[in-house]
């Protein structure tokens, strides 16, 4: 088994920064592609950033410039620092790994999501 577990949302004004966390356990043999999306009410989930195994990044428009994507594979950690954040950026965070448990095998795993709220 395999488990995704986020950490560090929470309130901030806008202008401020926060930075999420998110550890993946279990049955790991490698980790591919790590990535963090969000949803918020109403709206479809999408894609915020996305970080390779090599450490290349990719990021929505919307936060270019604002949000970096980092990761430490010896702690099967990936991170998204937020900063400027706007009110726009509300939204449950949710954390996405492609993970291979053999050497065949892979899925794509998801965090429980963690809610970021910017006030204006």
């Amino acid at each position: 088994q395999v488990q995704l577990v986020e950490s560090g949302g929470g309130l901030v004004q806008a202008g401020g920064s926060l930075r999420l966390s998110c550890v993946a356990s279990g049955s790991i043999f490698a980790i591919n592609d790590m990535g963090w999306y969000r949803q918020s009410p109403g709206k479809q989930r999408e894609l915020v950033a996305v970080v390779t195994s090599t450490g290349n990044t990719n990021y929505v428009d919307s936060v270019k410039g604002r949000f970096t994507i980092s990761r430490d594979n010896a702690k099967n950690t990936v991170y998204l620092q937020m900063n400027s954040l706007k009110p726009e950026d509300t939204a449950v965070y949710y954390c996405n790994a492609n993970i291979k448990t053999t050497r065949f095998f892979s899925y794509a795993y998801w965090g429980q999501g963690t809610q970021v709220t910017v006030s204006s």
